[in-house]
């Protein structure tokens, strides 16, 4: 389920278009035309590879006569140290992709990373981390794969995908609606495809017999306490799929995963992510001499 070669290409060629819009002045100012070089991707620090293919567009599709060789692929794990990927071709395209080849293998490496570690926290439970729609605008595609690389699975992509409920919509019909809300979800039924999944937030663990009345797919349970989820999954008891969302952190994961919950949705995964340290280091040997003036 990689993205695929267009959509990775349409992407790249965007960043490419705004780092250097008529070229890079520095590189093609200084450094001779005739100029060859390799160039290493290194890790600074341990993590979970993600971005090879986006790696290699930003190269080629600057200049055609740059190959790159990928050692370590997606999904896969490194040290620091490690040698992820060795770039060669012309100084001047390599220095001129270089921030945009990093600046999305950092922060995609960085969500997988991410990812990974909250997957290694619910081992042993059935419990499947995923992510949502909380991502940078234009780069959902990239992001949602880079959390499959890390071991997670995806929300639905956009608002088109599937019909959820949230507590907004729920305000919404309540100002304007003498329906109930079991009323309103089964008339919601019969004007959606029939293969479209229905999802519905839920606050309180009073608002969940109204819910699943209405023969709903999966209940999200919104900022829940440890001891309500519990209640919550009892209560439930597989009528729905059970979602945890709101507030999930690393420190609390593994409780949450305990309770029995299907899924647990973590924003933080794509929001607020730290980017990996990589680097791109040119052998110095390959630099041409300046000439002294």
């Amino acid at each position: 389920m990689k993205p695929s070669h267009d959509a990775v290409n349409a992407i790249v060629r965007m960043a490419l278009l705004e780092d250097a819009p008529w070229g890079d002045l520095t590189s093609q100012s200084l450094i001779p035309a005739t100029a060859i070089v390799t160039a290493q991707l290194v890790a600074r620090e341990l993590g979970v590879f993600c971005g090879q293919d986006i790696v290699t567009a930003a190269f080629s599709l600057t200049d055609p006569a740059i190959t790159t060789d990928v050692h370590i692929t997606d999904g896969k794990d490194f040290d620091s140290g490690a040698i992820i990927a060795t770039i060669q071709g012309p100084a001047c395209g390599i220095l001129q992709a270089e921030r945009v080849a990093l600046n999305f293998a950092q922060r995609l490496s960085g969500i997988a990373t991410l990812t990974a570690t909250y997957v290694a926290e619910t081992a042993g439970t059935k419990a499947r981390i995923v992510d949502t729609r909380k991502t940078t605008p234009g780069l959902r595609l990239f992001e949602r794969y880079a959390v499959r690389c890390g071991g997670g699975h995806n929300h639905r992509f956009s608002l088109s995908d599937a019909v959820m409920v949230k507590d907004n919509h729920l305000a919404v019909l309540a100002a304007h609606s003498s329906a109930s809300l079991t009323e309103s979800l089964l008339a919601l039924r019969q004007v959606v495809p029939h293969t479209a999944h229905l999802e519905v937030e839920v606050d309180r663990l009073d608002q969940i017999d109204a819910v699943l009345a209405a023969n709903v797919d999966t209940i999200l349970l919104d900022n829940f306490s440890i001891d309500d989820l519990r209640i919550a999954v009892q209560q439930i008891n597989h009528r729905a799929l059970t979602e945890a969302s709101g507030g999930i952190t690393l420190d609390r994961i593994r409780d949450i995963a305990a309770t029995g919950v299907d899924l647990i949705s973590v924003g933080a995964l794509t929001h607020s992510v730290r980017a990996l340290d990589l680097g791109l280091d040119i052998n110095p040997a390959d630099v041409p001499a300046i000439k002294p003036a």
